[in-house]
């Protein structure tokens, strides 16, 4: 008999998780079900080691990575995530598994067969190691930046990629963005709030009244020490200046830094 303990904030997925274990093996019992980091430490503290963990990756107080710095985790863990396959991709090489939410049958019988072939192998080939934890830590907390803006031309809404952008600007109190196509539209957020929203490996505020983006950057002129003036793709006629107060942070923009 296999004993495993599910590790799951949410009621309703780890009840579906117990019915499809249920439906799919006879040999494999629920021993414990936890909710949380402090709960988790606490079973693990003062029950007999499960034969495997399922883990969700979020819980209510912390990441269920904290656990393995609380206690000692010597059981193979498959990991349950509403992520997708790409941002926990990691886990595939360190001989364990994860499962998308909801739980698909077939999914769960493939985590299952692998648990079966690692059980002869040694512990801790069946456990995450500190690097890999934090990749993906990284992938999973990385920065979600805007990725289109929605313009209004006269009665028909069409979505920009940021990718077509050259840069925003204000004007008479709105903000506008420019396309790679040379036109003009008018959106809802300020220069201040997209400071927030875009990549700023991409895009820099140069003065008050423009974001640039690095890919739109077709020459550069020193006007003085302290002075930068930019030539843009489809650029108007106002000249693109870096302010006094920026040209430091820009030029370790330019380098990457």
């Amino acid at each position: 008999m296999i004993r495993v303990l599910i590790v799951e904030d949410e009621p309703l997925a780890s009840s579906q998780l117990k019915k499809v274990l249920s439906r799919l093996y006879s040999d494999i019992t629920v021993a414990g079900e936890t909710d949380s980091v402090e709960s988790t430490v606490s079973w693990l503290t003062r029950n007999l080691r499960p034969d495997l963990i399922f883990m969700d990756i979020q819980l209510g107080d912390g990441l269920s990575f904290d656990i393995f710095g609380q206690t000692n985790v010597s059981s193979p863990v498959i990991f349950t995530t509403a992520y997708d396959q790409y941002a926990i991709k990691a886990f595939k090489t360190n001989s364990i598994d994860y499962l998308l939410k909801p739980i698909d049958g077939q999914e769960l019988k493939g985590a299952i067969e692998k648990f079966r072939r690692l059980q002869n192998l040694p512990e801790t080939q069946a456990l995450p190691d500190a690097r890999t934890i934090e990749a993906v830590k990284k992938l999973l907390f990385a920065p979600n930046y805007k990725d289109r803006f929605v313009v209004k031309i006269g009665d028909h809404i069409r979505m920009v990629p940021v990718s077509e952008v050259h840069y925003f600007f204000s004007f008479q109190k709105g903000t506008f963005l420019r396309t790679n196509q040379g036109k003009n539209y008018l959106i809802e957020q300020s220069l201040d709030k997209l400071e927030e929203l875009l990549d700023p490996a991409k895009f820099f505020r140069i003065n008050r009244k423009y974001t640039v983006c690095i890919d739109s950057i077709t020459d550069m002129i020193a006007v003085s020490s302290n002075r930068i003036k930019l030539k843009t793709t489809f650029q108007e006629e106002d000249d693109l200046v870096v302010s006094r107060e920026r040209i430091k942070e820009f030029r370790e923009w330019l380098e990457g830094k």
